[in-house]
């Protein structure tokens, strides 16, 4: 691993243990011991005590499915607690062949700069040039000094002006770090990262790997649903949420939108120019489009739901440019259209009435640049999120503020999905699905249901998409779309470390890495209860009013069930709080000595 303190502009090198990698292997696992280990407690995460990891997994960048991807994290100034992305690029690729598994940086420079780590070696250099150029820019001209095949992790001016739903942007358009991690790089006044190597990663068994790789690229295009994907991707989502009342419309209030057909897949079909991915994709995701002013852009479901039917637009075409815009600036999309749509509900109630009315596709456009460079008093509002603007606001604010931990909710309504809702409410990072996207099963099964089986799905999903793949690093889609078989993964794992790990012992460390999260969100708090791990009130309190689940809302008392379901399976006590027991068991029992003298631990 590679640490660089900006402050002194100096660079040092930490050969880890063996030890180390077995027990937290790359990505995730990495950056949650680092920031454990590294950032004081209540440390100000723009401050210079508070670190930002890059960080690869041990199958990032080697040939295999979808392994082009690193995990981005640092103490998040959006929550308050750990934070974290994950991102698809050449950056991932880049890191490893300079040499590193990681790159961790310190303190603030004193003017802006960027850093380039090229084979071994890093150097901060000046980005006065650099610094308030958008993300599509600046990445033009690094490229221009580094060469087409650099690795760039940059950020825009929300980044720079400190938005706490600022993000870390790559190759125009891929993005990472929702929580915040762009508005850290711009407290350290570090606009980008750029990775340089040549050098090939160690593999244990280069043969082996290979002849794996090439029948795991082919078993993916075998897959049934391999067509229908490589034509709409993600987009495909849309119509599926629409159909099962689940596609945010208007601030979370409704799962269906009236005009769901004109941002769904096929829409984004009639305007596709062509198709990009991350490297070593055999099923690439990335569809761009021609938005409203006639340029490229690459759109996904996330950006498409929050920025299209959760503000009450339906143009695609509108909606891509918005995308664009958020792109250039910095500005993680589901939390501005998240953000965005709170807003216009606060108009409505008269609460707001500064903010953009339902669909006012111009006056976003003018609010996203307002929020990324803080202008005006309802762009610097909107600029710390949804928690954070309900609080000003007072009175019912919070009853319709769409967020868990100060994290805004991605993409899907669950007023009637309770396992969804209580993915959200557990997610490490505070309201995402990237770790458990029960919803797409739930909806196959007792979708109403407040059952045992939902909360051992949600854990088993924890386990795989938000532990294994996370800390490998490597992209879920495969498994989730296509059901490429998760038996593969210790396969490619011994071939690459020449160790042999089974599906379970992964699931240990994805358990060791979940329960360290949750240590470190409460080191950060000082205190906690089950109400951290409750859904918006929203879901609660206002029943749906159009679609097939006219009526239905969310019941707290099965809800409370389910969690405290959740804490048993994961040996957490009714508070949410990791016992000493399941620490110790972990690994962790330094963790539990530390946790024991904030909050009183379970035995």
């Amino acid at each position: 691993m590679l640490f660089y303190d900006l402050t002194r502009r100096k660079a040092r090198v930490w050969e880890y243990g063996g030890d180390f990698a077995k027990k937290f292997f790359g990505g995730r696992g990495f950056a949650a011991k680092i920031l454990w280990d590294m950032v004081p407690r209540g440390a100000d995460p723009l401050g210079p005590e508070n670190k930002i990891v890059f960080a690869a997994g041990p199958l990032t960048g080697l040939m295999g499915p979808s392994t082009g991807k690193l995990v981005i994290a640092a103490k998040s100034p959006l929550t308050g607690g750990y934070g974290d992305g994950n991102v698809g690029c050449l950056a991932a690729v880049q890191l490893r062949r300079a040499g590193f598994d990681a790159l961790v940086v310190e303190g603030r420079a004193d003017k802006p700069v960027y850093l380039l780590v090229e084979d071994g070696k890093a150097e901060a250099i000046d980005a006065d040039d650099l610094w308030g150029l958008d993300t599509f820019e600046a990445e033009k001209r690094l490229r221009e000094r580094h060469g087409k095949r650099a690795g760039v992790l940059l950020i825009g001016p929300a980044g720079e002006n400190l938005v706490r739903y600022a993000t870390v942007i790559s190759q125009e358009g891929r993005a990472g770090g929702r929580p915040g991690m762009g508005a850290v790089m711009g407290s350290k006044r570090l606009k980008a990262v750029v990775f340089v190597g040549s050098r090939d990663p160690e593999v244990a068994d280069p043969a082996a790997l290979k002849e794996l790789a090439i029948k795991a690229y082919e078993d993916i295009k075998s897959k049934p649903g391999y067509g229908f994907w490589m034509r709409q991707g993600t987009m495909m989502t849309v119509q599926w949420a629409q159909e099962n009342s689940v596609l945010p419309t208007r601030n979370f209030s409704e799962g269906v939108f009236e005009e769901a057909e004109s941002i769904d897949g096929y829409a984004m079909e009639r305007i596709k120019i062509k198709q990009r991915g991350c490297p070593y994709c055999a099923m690439v995701c990335g569809n761009v489009v021609e938005d409203a002013e006639g340029d490229p852009v690459e759109v996904d479901y996330e950006n498409v739901a929050m920025l299209g039917s959760n503000i009450g637009l339906g143009d695609i075409r509108k909606v891509a440019v918005l995308n664009k815009i958020a792109d250039k600036l910095g500005l993680d999309t589901i939390s501005a259209g998240n953000t965005i749509g709170f807003a216009m509900e606060a108009r409505e109630r008269g609460l707001l009435p500064e903010a953009p009315e339902w669909g006012d596709y111009k006056a976003v456009k003018a609010l996203l640049v307002d929020i990324a460079y803080r202008r005006g008093e309802l762009g610097e509002l909107l600029s710390y999120g949804v928690k954070k603007v309900a609080e000003k606001l007072g009175g019912d604010a919070e009853s319709f503020a769409i967020h868990v931990k100060g994290l805004e909710v991605t993409g899907y309504d669950c007023h009637a999905a309770p396992g969804m809702a209580l993915a959200f409410g557990t997610s490490p990072i505070g309201a995402h699905h990237k770790d458990a996207w029960v919803i797409a099963w739930e909806v196959k099964t007792d979708r109403l249901a407040y059952s045992k089986e939902k909360v051992d799905k949600i854990v088993w999903m924890q386990r795989i998409r938000g532990g294994m793949f996370e800390t490998l690093v490597a992209c879920r889609l495969p498994w989730i779309e296509l059901g490429f078989d998760l038996d593969w993964y210790p396969k490619l794992l011994k071939a690459v470390t020449g160790l042999s790990f089974t599906i379970n012992e992964l699931f240990d460390v994805a358990d060791r890495v979940y329960a360290l999260i949750r240590a470190y969100w409460i080191r950060e708090y000082g205190t906690w209860s089950r109400t951290m791990d409750w859904p918006p009130r929203k879901w609660f309190e206002k029943p749906l009013t159009k679609g097939p689940f006219k009526g239905h809302k969310l019941d707290p008392d099965g809800y409370s069930r389910m969690l405290s379901w959740y804490y048993e399976a994961r040996g957490w006590d009714e508070r949410g709080v990791p016992r000493v027991s399941t620490l110790e068991r972990l690994g962790l029992a330094e963790v539990a000595e530390e946790l024991n003298a904030i909050v009183s631990l379970s035995k």
